[in-house]
């Protein structure tokens, strides 16, 4: 099984991810010529080996061919993607800034707003909703572009949620988003071109000191990265900067299956190789994200094993309709899976087996969802290992388009079993007027083997 694991000591950001994931073995030229599908202009995306403290990797430049604040440097290191705004006085007098690709002496008021009271404001902007469109659009592949609309939309709501306006008011500077866009977008393409099994990553470090932002100096980590790792296994402290981006966090939201915290462990494996993804503010730290492609050495016939909790609870006085609105907001809380079970308890009255799987870092925000959204007054958490086997996913194209095949392996490197994914199948049936199991024969039969 081919784990890609992400090691974020220093922090994680949008470009450093990019230069990790060539580092470790994407190919950039086919991953510039899938980004020429998003249709945009204006930009240039380069690769250049550096090093700091010693460490040698690839910094990845995204340049937009503008001067946008007046700098005689290069564009790229000013940080654009960050937190929105409402005050549209800004001043530009930014020389000690430095973009998200260098994690992140900026000021965050210059990253993206919502669409009212522009106050004559000189640059052009984009809006989520015209990225989104965009993005769905594009002639990306379909798991690239599922993947990047993802972890864009992760960081728009985001920044929704600080200002408290429509997801869709949010607009992002017109530089800014198109940095963001490529960083995005290229995340998504490496991640199928090197096609892992399996996502993991380490602790996340966010630094610490302040941060300057429309709201004020406020404590690492900014607002919108505070929300975006939310559940997620976090420290502080290992550096005095901010070093971790909304970006960075949104990938690592999107992408991750698994968080290995301190102490916990990977198991045995193998590293086929690693990828440094350098940024650009020197320090006395090494100032780098570091990625490896693993081949897992656990379980026989293919077999995950992975360590997950179960909570359970007995309920007899709760209605149908809020049952279901509790298994809602189970999964909206981020259960892996949830499932009511009709049971006889005690004085032989009937009531529910409320179980619910997730992974440990959830743990504590689903007992929360217990207690607020069930009757229940107590509840069981009992750790668990559940083993999968190893998953992949293929491309299927023809005369429908696109659909994803579901892969399972056991043994060997060729699948037993497989699946059209729902959505696609569905897709087929409504546009030829078939049932389910007749889209699939189509898809299979049109399918032009890729």
């Amino acid at each position: 099984m081919r784990i890609l694991h992400f090691d974020c000591f220093a922090g994680i950001s949008g470009d450093m991810t990019l230069g990790a994931l060539v580092d470790a073995g994407a190919d950039s030229a086919a991953l510039v010529r899938e980004l020429d599908k998003l249709g945009l202009e204006g930009w240039k995306l380069e690769f250049r080996r550096e090093e700091r403290n010693g460490i040698t990797g690839t910094r990845a430049v995204v340049d937009t061919g503008e001067d946008h604040y007046g700098h005689g440097h290069d564009h790229h290191e000013h940080e654009h993607e960050h937190d929105c705004h409402h005050d549209h006085g800004h001043d530009h007098d930014h020389h000690e800034h430095e973009h998200e690709h260098d994690h992140h002496e900026y000021d965050h008021e210059h990253d993206c707003h919502h669409d009212h009271d522009h106050h004559g404001h000189e640059h052009a902007h984009r809006s989520w909703k015209d990225i989104r469109e965009l993005l769905e659009t594009s002639g990306l592949g379909a798991g690239a572009k599922k993947r990047a609309l993802d972890i864009f939309s992760r960081v728009a709501d985001a920044e929704s949620r600080v200002h408290g306006v429509p997801v869709d008011e949010i607009t992002f500077h017109e530089v800014g988003a198109l940095d963001s866009i490529i960083d995005i977008a290229g995340t998504a393409i490496c991640l199928d071109m090197l096609a892992p099994d399996l996502i993991t990553s380490s602790e996340i470090e966010l630094g610490g000191g302040t941060v300057t932002c429309a709201h004020g100096v406020l404590p690492v980590p900014a607002p919108a990265t505070q929300l975006l790792v939310r559940g997620l296994p976090v420290k502080t402290g290992g550096f005095n900067r901010e070093m971790t981006t909304p970006t960075g966090a949104a990938i690592l939201a999107a992408s991750v299956d698994r968080f290995i915290v301190t102490g916990e462990g990977s198991g045995i494996f193998r590293d086929i190789t690693t990828g440094t993804g350098i940024g650009t503010r020197k320090m006395d730290k090494p100032n780098i994200l570091r990625v490896s492609l693993r081949e897992s050495a656990e379980g026989a016939g293919g077999e995950i094993p992975e360590p997950l909790v179960l909570l359970e609870a007995n309920i007899d006085d709760m209605t149908g309709e809020a049952l279901g609105f509790l298994m809602e907001r189970f999964f909206d809380t981020g259960a892996l899976d949830a499932v009511f079970v009709p049971v006889t308890m005690k004085k032989s009255r009937p009531g529910t087996l409320v179980s619910v799987l997730a992974r440990p870092e959830k743990s504590g925000a689903l007992r929360d969802c217990f207690f607020r959204y069930s009757s229940t007054i107590g509840l069981r958490e009992i750790p668990v290992n559940r083993f999968c086997l190893r998953r992949g996913e293929r491309i299927m194209r023809g005369g429908f388009g696109e659909a994803r095949e579901k892969l399972v392996f056991q043994d060997g490197e060729k699948p037993f079993r497989s699946k059209i994914e729902f959505e696609d199948r569905a897709r087929v049936a409504r546009e030829r007027r078939v049932p389910l199991d007749q889209a699939e024969r189509i898809i299979r039969e049109e399918s032009d083997g890729q």
